[in-house]
């Protein structure tokens, strides 16, 4: 099979071996691929997978399935969307059948190709580990990313008011028009988020360059959960607003997770999110998809910072 790899830098899309479909297991036609900004940096070496996993880039893909192993519900010919620690950016990928889902109905392959990575992230850090309420208050850094897309429909359904930082007028606009209740730009007006504050919980990819900032505008008992580093990784806290506000800081990585535990965070996410896309309470978001050929492009484009949204590879056009 061909899949593409990033080697020094560079993509590559090559001759790999076909990985064996065991027991538990399904082997899946890929019509697409999404692109995470975890692409970007395990394709620059800055994000190596996990032991054991393949290092064929793509942590979320659809497609068909084609081979079932032994133990699984699945059937040949189901449409499926998978959440992955990478290999989704190939002509096949075999997963633990736990972690497919059916493709949301409504939904071409290549929407769906953009929806398991950014909706699981979403769901763990606001709903697991952030232990949202009804009616209490978030800010989304990256508001306008494929994560905070998510997250800000998942807000607006299940009855949290949102704020947003982003990177432009235009991309406020399109949080807004998501449910977003308002925002403010990076860079020019980011003080400007004490207007909303005291917020419950903020949900952040950026870490160090608005760490200081963060512990201002969290309330009592807020909780703040980092899941990148964009701004930095080291950042000067005053620790006594931590405990003097009761702050939770959590730290959170989806991809290192054990196959167990992704398993049960989709069956739930089956169960609690899934009837939203059929209600069209929420969407994938897909700005754009690119062929695999023309990978080079695609990533050039989410590194520029301006994507509203997703991005997908199409690696087989005859899947829809």
């Amino acid at each position: 099979m061909k899949a593409l790899q990033g080697i020094e830098g560079e993509l590559e899309w090559a001759e790999r071996p076909a990985p064996a479909c065991g027991e538990g297991q399904i082997r899946i036609r890929v019509a697409a691929a999404g692109l995470n900004r975890a692409d970007l940096l395990q394709r620059a070496g800055h994000y190596p997978p996990p032991p054991g996993v393949t290092d064929i880039l793509g942590l979320e893909c659809a497609g068909v399935v084609s081979e079932v192993g032994a133990g699984s519900h699945w059937r040949v010919g189901d449409r499926v969307c998978t959440l992955l620690a990478g290999g989704g950016m190939a002509e096949e990928v075999v997963v633990d059948a736990r972690h497919a889902l059916p493709v949301p109905d409504g939904l071409s392959l290549q929407e769906a190709a953009a929806v398991p990575e950014v909706y699981a992230t979403a769901w763990l850090n606001l709903f697991r580990l952030g232990a949202l309420q009804p009616g209490e208050k978030v800010l989304l850094h990256a508001g306008a990313s494929g994560v905070g897309s998510a997250a800000i429909q998942l807000c607006k359904a299940l009855g949290n008011p949102c704020w947003v930082s982003v990177g432009s007028a235009e991309r406020l606009a399109y949080c807004e028009s998501l449910g977003a209740e308002g925002g403010v730009l990076r860079g020019e007006a980011l003080e400007a988020l004490r207007d909303f504050a005291p917020f419950d919980m903020i949900l952040d990819p950026v870490g160090a360059k608005y760490a200081p900032l963060n512990l201002q505008l969290l309330g009592m008992d807020g909780r703040w959960v980092i899941i990148g580093l964009m701004g930095g990784r080291k950042a000067e806290l005053d620790l006594a607003g931590l405990l003097s506000k009761r702050i939770q800081l959590i730290g959170s990585t989806l991809r290192s997770r054990d196959a167990d535990y992704k398993a049960g965070l989709l069956a739930e996410m089956h169960e609690r999110i899934w009837p939203l896309f059929a209600s069209g309470q929420l969407s994938p978001r897909l700005e754009r998809s690119f062929a695999v050929t023309d990978a080079e492009a695609a990533f050039a484009e989410l590194a520029g910072n301006q994507v509203s949204g997703k991005l997908a590879l199409v690696i087989d056009p005859s899947l829809r």
